[in-house]
């Protein structure tokens, strides 16, 4: 009597180069996300001997020619006019009372511009940052 032995013919895959491939992915993502920059639109920034650690929620930018901008987190900015930032932080502030408001105004501009900004700052009770560059 024979005893006929069934072969059984598996495929097995290896998860070992798939993982690889993952982890270098995630490195390769975590890398290039590093090197993005919040603020796209240049501005010489005025420069500082210390750094304020408090992290703003919502930006508000004077470029040396004067435009305004406004943006949160890492969202893009968006031009707008003096009189349109008092209502879009007004937005930011009910959506999140203890926002920080970072203000990154060219050095070349007027110093009277700055003020106007922070005024409305400290009409509406928000927290400003003025931004700087370091030494």
């Amino acid at each position: 009597m024979s005893i006929k032995r069934r072969h059984k013919i598996s495929a097995e895959f290896s998860m070992a180069s798939m993982t690889d491939m993952i982890f270098l992915l995630l490195i390769f993502f975590m890398i290039t996300s590093t090197m993005v920059v919040p603020n796209a639109i240049k501005v010489l920034l005025p420069q500082s001997a210390r750094q304020s650690t408090a992290k703003p929620l919502t930006r508000v930018t004077v470029d040396k020619n004067l435009n305004y901008f406004v943006g949160t987190g890492k969202g893009k900015d968006k031009n707008v006019t003096f009189e349109e930032i008092a209502p879009f932080l007004q937005e930011r502030y009910n959506q999140e009372p203890d926002m920080y408001v970072a203000l990154y105004a060219d050095e070349t501009i007027p110093y009277s511009e700055v003020v106007k900004i922070l005024d409305l700052a400290n009409q509406n009770n928000f927290k400003m940052i003025l931004v700087t560059r370091p030494k």
